[in-house]
């Protein structure tokens, strides 16, 4: 089972970036899937999921700002986010979830200063 997150970077405040999670070793499709951030010297923080349907959540201090979308046919979970702020810092994992079965990518750095 893998997760590749990817398409993090150096942004300034307002910008734009994309990332992208890879999925292998599982079927994609059956998995709810998730993005969880980590800012510097503070605990996991939900920012949005998605449903096997579609059906997507975000956590309030997004909400409006970023968008959470899925390509079953590729294997791809993506988080586009817009107006970035500098309190979005933070390094960004996907997960998957079914049942018991957890799964957890490596993460990719965000960082958003001008």
């Amino acid at each position: 089972v893998q997760l590749v997150e990817s398409g993090g970077g150096l942004v300034q405040p307002g910008g734009s970036l994309r990332l992208s999670c890879a999925a292998s070793g599982f079927t994609f499709s059956n998995y709810y899937m998730s993005w969880v951030r980590q800012a510097p010297g503070k605990g996991l923080e939900w920012v949005a999921d998605i449903s096997r349907d579609g059906s997507s959540r975000y956590a309030d201090s997004v909400k409006g700002r970023f968008t959470i979308s899925r390509d079953n046919a590729r294997n791809t979970l993506f988080l586009q986010m817009n107006s970035l702020k500098p309190e979005d810092t933070a390094v960004y994992y996907c997960n998957a979830g079914l049942g018991i079965k957890n799964y957890w990518g490596q993460g990719t750095q965000v960082t958003v200063s001008s």
